[in-house]
């Protein structure tokens, strides 16, 4: 315990959300390694996060974001209290979230979303050109098709300010932190002389 100091134990508790007490326990199981009991702490919260996913979600705001006077973004962020929806960290999240629909130009918020004959479609369209096994052809024009939606889908698409994580990781951060559940509700993408 002697290596393990105060100012670690706040540091801890403040990047990972969770109390004093929890701070301190994991950087005595960690052996004082901050960087282990950090990763540790993260694994609990996001586990947490994962917990609180199915809390409603009634309270939040709308974002919007425009670039260079051509493309804007504009996206409804929600979380369960008003409290949380006015906290600078949340108003950053939905911030960077507009900015991950004007840079990504996605079409669903989660793979949920896409419609049904958009898929089967998409799935004709592969299976016109297959030419592996047939004992594996579900789930390769499955795995084919998951993939073709991938960059449409917003919570599946790479994180744009850290492409380790994807913005559903990214948003699960965001719950871990703030003990919420956090959701994207929609958004709308517009870009100067184009069209739907």
């Amino acid at each position: 315990m002697s290596n393990i100091s105060i100012e670690d134990i706040k540091k801890l508790k403040e990047l990972s959300g969770v109390g004093l007490t929890d701070a301190k326990q994991a950087l005595v199981e960690a052996k004082g390694d901050f960087d282990k009991a950090l990763e540790a702490m993260r694994k609990k919260g996001l586990t947490k996060a994962e917990k609180r996913g199915d809390r409603e979600t009634r309270e939040g705001l709308i974002e919007s974001y425009v670039h260079d006077g051509r493309i804007g973004a504009i996206i409804e962020v929600n979380c369960e209290t008003s409290f949380v929806a006015k906290t600078d960290e949340f108003k950053d999240l939905a911030h960077k979230l507009a900015m991950q629909v004007a840079s990504m130009s996605p079409l669903y918020v989660s793979a949920e979303d896409i419609p049904e004959d958009a898929m089967k479609a998409k799935k004709k369209e592969f299976e016109e050109n297959f030419k592996g096994p047939e004992k594996m052809k579900d789930q390769i024009l499955g795995g084919q098709v998951k993939k073709a939606f991938a960059d449409k889908v917003l919570l599946e698409q790479p994180y744009i300010l850290d492409d380790s994580k994807t913005v559903a990781e990214f948003i699960k951060d965001a719950i871990a932190k703030t003990g919420e559940n956090i959701t994207v509700r929609q958004f709308k993408r517009i870009e100067l002389g184009v069209t739907e």
